[in-house]
């Protein structure tokens, strides 16, 4: 139901509104236990990702660091290799 979720903090280019949302999506998909809400849940599902996604956003905003950005892709491919020697048959 749920995958990782990923940090957004110090990549370059900076997370985009999609990543953040697709992390609020999958925090409340999460927490509720489902990951479609019930038509009479869809609401208040709706509202939390908002609100999750603004908080991350007004975070991700505030944080500093004076460690150098990570590149997307040099990142990406790391994982890549975590993986491949996780899931070796």
């Amino acid at each position: 139901m749920c995958r990782n979720i990923r940090t957004l903090h110090n990549f370059e280019p900076p997370a985009t509104a999609t990543e953040v949302h697709g992390a609020a999506l999958q925090y409340v998909r999460k927490i509720s236990g489902s990951a479609k809400p019930s038509a009479a849940n869809s609401e208040a599902f709706a509202r939390a990702v908002a609100a999750v996604e603004s908080a991350t956003r007004d975070l991700l905003d505030a944080l500093v660091t004076s460690a150098p950005p990570k590149d997307r892709e040099v990142e990406a491919a790391k994982a890549r290799e975590r993986a491949a020697v996780r899931y070796a048959r």
